[in-house]
């Protein structure tokens, strides 16, 4: 049964990003007026806010929800150092386990929402062993969620694009099913071809009218050259601003010339960089990604899958890590890694009318934080989570 349009709601007494205390009216699902004493319209319910921190819906830019364990027995993982060796495990184990991509991807999904992450793009394996199998399994959970969670899907091919004959088609299908994005992986390193690979891939893009988010763990030399060529081709097909870099684990592993030189084609050419900030990799420098003019998303990657035992839906956890880092220390730097979960996040990933402004689309979330930096690397509970006007979930725990 489809919800209900969203009631009027007014917070009362509530500290934007830190700042002055204000009431904030929401109205159709929308920020309607952010400011002090404000009159509730006849009808409208309130709710006190308690002087709580104020921040807009956590974004989410960079997750595999599709292979998740979220709440399944433990997994033993005793898979070999190679990304080969991830991916063929990875694979192998969920066709063998029956792995359920819709019901688990709902379940992390709901997690996120609980911790207040309103929006989340992510990447789901196509290949041609399992189809569209965990496509369609990932798109159900965007559609029983669509009222309360803004999910995009990324068409990805986990297993390289061109040495699974097919594959380009099956992205196709899914881009034709329903996915929003297209996703890419290492055109060097795992393809072997990379002027084919990345052909392939932006001739897809063009012809589907969808945007691209690479993933690029190669290293050095090899991963600057293939970044090269993602930027010519993004130039070339007029792409600007439709194109995403995750990873780039490169841009942190060649001289800083070289990386400052790379910052500023992408800077022009509009091409958003989502990091996870591992410590066990070289990462983009932050300060001088930001410095150079590059939008910097922050996301999870995987959580709790057959790659790593590791991560949790909580997108202030991830600034924290983000700052961890990049030793951010100091107030105003410490909002720069919050910056890479919300609003750096959200133009990333082409999520729109997002803010705590009038007429951005009303995603909230209220903490017990002094101030920007305490909510970061105290990772309170959320007292509060607003979603499209929506009261959604209440002290960490979802109430829809």
């Amino acid at each position: 049964m489809p919800m209900q349009p969203p009631s009027d709601l007014l917070i009362c007494n509530v500290r934007p990003l830190g700042g002055a205390p204000a009431d904030v009216l929401l109205r159709a699902g929308c920020i309607a007026a952010v400011g002090p004493a404000l009159a509730a319209p006849a009808g409208c319910a309130v709710e006190e806010g308690g002087g709580a921190l104020l921040l807009p819906g956590l974004v989410e830019s960079h997750t595999h929800l599709d292979k998740t364990m979220w709440g399944m027995d433990w997994y033993r993982n005793e898979v070999g150092p190679r990304l080969t060796d991830k991916i063929d495990n990875e694979r192998a184990w969920r066709a063998a386990s029956g792995h359920d991509a819709g019901a688990q991807s709902l379940a992390l999904a709901r997690a996120f929402l609980a911790r207040g992450a309103t929006c989340v793009r992510t990447h789901v394996d196509v290949d041609t062993q399992a189809g569209l199998r965990h496509v369609e399994g990932v798109l159900r959970t965007r559609a029983a969620l669509q009222a309360v969670q803004r999910i995009q899907v990324v068409a990805f091919p986990q297993s390289g694009l061109l040495g699974r004959p097919g594959t380009a088609e099956l992205l196709e299908a899914a881009l034709a099913a329903g996915a929003d994005v297209l996703g890419g992986l290492d055109p060097c390193a795992i393809d072997g071809d990379p002027v084919r690979s990345l052909d392939t891939l932006f001739a897809i893009s063009e012809r589907r009218g969808v945007p691209l988010d690479i993933h690029l763990h190669e290293p050095g030399a090899m991963g600057a050259f293939s970044l090269g060529l993602v930027l010519e081709r993004t130039a070339a097909l007029g792409l600007q601003g439709r194109v995403a870099v995750s990873h780039g684990f490169c841009l942190g592993d060649v001289p800083e010339a070289e990386g400052r030189a790379l910052l500023e084609r992408m800077a022009r050419l509009g091409v958003a960089l989502v990091t996870s900030a591992p410590p066990s990799r070289p990462v983009p420098p932050l300060k001088m990604c930001l410095e150079a003019g590059v939008v910097v998303a922050g996301g999870n990657d995987g959580i709790r899958d057959a790659w790593t035992p590791y991560g949790s839906p909580d997108m202030l956890e991830r600034a924290m890590f983000i700052g961890l880092r990049h030793n951010l220390r100091r107030d105003d730097e410490i909002a720069l890694a919050l910056g890479c979960v919300t609003q750096a996040g959200a133009q990333a990933c082409g999520f729109s009318d997002y803010g705590l402004a009038p007429g951005c689309r009303a995603d909230l979330v209220l903490v017990d934080a002094q101030a920007v930096a305490h909510a970061v690397v105290a990772r309170p509970v959320r007292r509060l989570v607003v979603s499209g006007g929506r009261i959604v979930a209440r002290g960490g725990e979802l109430i829809v």
